[in-house]
């Protein structure tokens, strides 16, 4: 049995990107936090979002320092990974728990083309009848 978890969602925030020691060694480590949509049907049958959830991850090493660079409050992300629950106590020695994500793969989806801006840059003039 494997311990997979495939979402699509929106990036509530920028992700934050961090430096961490970890045995020894500086590690990048990047925070995300995803809307994830839940869709269903209506009586007609009609595909529509009924819901969704909030998800914390965290993804590592080169591909953390590339999703701080490229991905922005409101993204249209698909992300992948392990689920993995944490657990600890609060202040008032309350049992807290939570469910996060080690995102093995995150992926910048262009469902929402209409938000993006594509600037085409001028280049050398071609002479065709050459």
């Amino acid at each position: 049995m494997s311990n997979t978890f495939v979402g699509t969602g929106n990036l509530g925030a920028t992700p934050v990107l961090k430096h961490v020691q970890v045995n020894g060694e500086d590690r990048a480590v990047c925070e995300l936090r995803v809307f994830i949509d839940e869709y269903g049907r209506d009586a007609q049958g009609e595909l529509q979002q009924t819901g969704g959830f909030w998800l914390s991850g965290s993804i590592w090493d080169r591909r953390a320092e590339a999703a701080a660079k490229l991905l922005r409050k409101g993204a249209r992300v698909r992300v992948e990974g392990r689920l993995r629950q944490e657990i600890w106590e609060d202040k008032a020695a309350e049992t807290q728990s939570e469910f996060r994500l080690a995102v093995d793969d995150v992926f910048l989806t262009l469902s929402r083309i209409e938000s993006v801006q594509f600037k085409v840059k001028a280049g050398p003039e071609v002479d065709a009848s050459a």
